[in-house]
């Protein structure tokens, strides 16, 4: 559904990102990132460096390799197009991330690790988004291990995803239908916790449990 006629218009800046995931042959997963500035006029930077119409003004690429619990394995970055000298060196810190998680707390690292000088916004920009992107591109594989799961069962904890968002909602119709041993699954937990527990509200994986991917968050 496209959006509603816009007023009266003209172009002024395009901004283009890409992900794309792959799955590699010895095991672990490739994210890949790339990101595009370009203007549909010429205009001179304040260093005073003439930019052709839809020359790029920003163009990098972030390659982040994660196994599959979402921990960054390693990084590799491009700055092929940039305004400023200085922003050549922008991505010398992003390696910082390696060992940091594409869940919880993601966004936290990458400040921690990568913010204000110790890096570059829209690597930065790119790399919060990552998560997401990855998460998609190994779900697949790892969530199979849920599919015909028997219902009554419950050797697993519940995927990952589950809680994440309003669609997801333990209490909704999606997982009634596709995740039904699991519906008001956070219910059922407290219904079974020790008497004076309080309700959590959220799903508590039990400490045997096979390791899950971790689920992006908005921190």
């Amino acid at each position: 559904m496209p959006l509603p006629p816009p007023a009266a218009r003209r172009p002024a800046h395009t901004r283009t990102t890409a992900f794309r995931g792959y799955q590699r042959d010895d095991g672990l997963w490739d994210i890949e990132a790339e990101m595009q500035d370009t203007k549909p006029f010429a205009f001179a930077l304040n260093n005073g460096r003439e930019l052709a119409p839809n020359e790029a003004i920003h163009h990098m690429h972030i390659r982040v390799t994660v196994d599959e619990q979402l921990v960054v394995r390693d990084i590799a970055t491009v700055m092929g197009s940039f305004p400023h000298g200085q922003c050549a060196e922008a991505d010398r810190h992003m390696r910082r991330m390696i060992g940091s998680t594409m869940g919880k707390g993601w966004r936290k690292s990458i400040d921690r690790h990568l913010g204000g000088v110790e890096g570059c916004t829209h690597m930065r920009e790119l790399l919060y988004n990552m998560a997401t992107a990855a998460f998609q591109t190994i779900a697949p594989q790892v969530l199979a291990r849920w599919h015909g799961a028997d219902a009554g069962a419950q050797t697993l904890p519940p995927p990952p995803h589950l809680g994440a968002c309003m669609t997801w909602d333990f209490n909704g119709p999606a997982v009634e239908q596709i995740y039904p041993m699991y519906f008001e699954w956070p219910l059922r937990q407290d219904n079974t916790a020790a008497p004076g527990t309080p309700p959590s509200g959220r799903h508590q994986a039990p400490a045997e449990s096979t390791p899950a991917v971790a689920v992006p968050e908005a921190d």
